[in-house]
């Protein structure tokens, strides 16, 4: 049983301010419009649960095939937090909570089956330890250790399986971006180290994608000045470089398993950047689309597994649906003749605000469209429920 839509409730629809002379600016009038569609919204964005916690979370994760989460973080007197609930009967219950000698910053499954038995939660610590832990034995001990991993906090860490190996990728604030095979704990298969440690740029983000084959796979790391990096693994080779002209929070490819598609970029200032993969211009890069969507930092985005158009935006205390829109043509041959690409269009379907302090991380579930588990600064982790999403076209 994984949901009982009993008590839930609405939460209210945040209204543009108007200016103090009585007329709207642009920005203001866009605000207004935006609020006026989010009231006769199909896709309602509702607070489901919310489980207050003892440990600040800075990652949550559905287990794979299961009605349950683990969040990750730390205590106020610095140990780390691994907590384990349980959805039953319209409440989050805590089944295993578990303290660790070091905070741990961000977790994965990505690498793992999802079948029961194979179910192992990736971990980076803020002493650039890497750990696999079995979900289904407690997590008592780990089952895989990387000590040292990185000589800093690991930032981010994501995983891929697909028709390769079970692989995780670890950004670190050291400025290295690793890739290790989850069957073994030697060495890393990949190390993409800065030339100069000296000044090296923190990482914030990674992802896995281009995952369509059983040798394919790109490797996307965003970084504190804005820079991203796509660096193909079959070719071990750097495909494209660029800036969005402010710290990479986060990233998110549309589909892991598909040649790539869209990166949808999250980043300080409130803004989304969605980039179309398809085609490469070797002058002007990748198309494009930027929208505001929040007034403070956007800490993440999370594609729908069902619907890779949707993503959803965890801001300052705001939740924002919105889908991206294919232009009519996906490119174009500018006058030399190389095909260039064509940026879409970014429409909010809806936005609430479900708190006070920033939404940090997200996660949907693979098999239940529109269920989705947030976590904030505000101590506290969310079920929320986004309706009718078979709806958008």
């Amino acid at each position: 049983q994984f949901l009982y839509f009993i008590g839930v409730r609405v939460l209210p629809v945040p209204m543009a301010a108007s200016s103090s002379s009585g007329y709207l600016t642009e920005e203001e009038k866009r605000e207004q419009e935006k609020a006026q569609r989010r009231v006769g919204s199909r896709q309602q964005i509702i607070e489901h649960v919310k489980k207050s916690l003892l440990f600040t979370a800075f990652d949550v994760k559905w287990v794979p095939g299961s009605a349950a989460c683990v969040a990750v973080g730390h205590y106020p007197n610095n140990q780390g937090a691994m907590t384990l609930f349980k959805l039953h009967r319209g409440e989050l219950q805590t089944a295993a909570e578990l303290r660790k000698p070091l905070p741990i910053k961000c977790c994965t499954f990505g690498h793992t089956s999802g079948n029961a038995g194979a179910r192992t939660l990736a971990t980076g610590d803020f002493q650039g330890n890497l750990e696999l832990w079995d979900v289904d034995r407690g997590m008592e001990e780990a089952v895989t250790a990387m000590p040292k991993a990185h000589a800093s906090i690991i930032n981010s860490i994501d995983g891929a399986l697909h028709d390769g190996p079970p692989e995780i990728v670890t950004g670190s604030r050291d400025g290295a971006v690793k890739v290790w095979d989850a069957r073994q704990s030697a060495k890393p298969v990949v190390a993409l180290n800065p030339a100069d440690p000296g000044k090296a740029r923190d990482c914030w983000t990674v992802r896995f994608g281009n995952s369509h084959g059983p040798d394919d796979r790109v490797v996307a790391a965003g970084y504190d000045n804005g820079d991203i990096k796509l660096f193909d693994l079959r070719n071990q080779q750097m495909l494209h470089e660029f800036n969005v002209a402010n710290g990479v929070c986060d990233m998110e490819f549309d589909r892991q398993n598909i040649e790539m598609n869209k990166l949808v970029v999250s980043s300080l200032e409130g803004r989304v950047r969605c980039y179309d993969l398809r085609t490469l211009h070797p002058e002007l890069g990748y198309a494009y689309v930027e929208d505001r969507v929040t007034s403070g930092t956007v800490w993440c985005s999370r594609a729908l597994p069902q619907n890779r158009d949707v993503f959803i935006s965890g801001g300052a205390g705001e939740l924002t649906l919105s889908k991206y829109g294919y232009p009519p043509e996906r490119s174009l041959k500018d006058e030399k003749g190389v095909p260039k690409g064509v940026a879409g269009t970014i429409e909010e379907l809806n936005k609430v605000r479900v708190g006070d302090q920033p939404i940090n991380a997200m996660d949907w579930h693979r098999q239940r469209e529109g269920l989705l588990v947030c976590a904030g600064f505000d101590q506290a982790i969310r079920v929320v429920v986004v309706t009718k999403l078979g709806a958008v076209n």
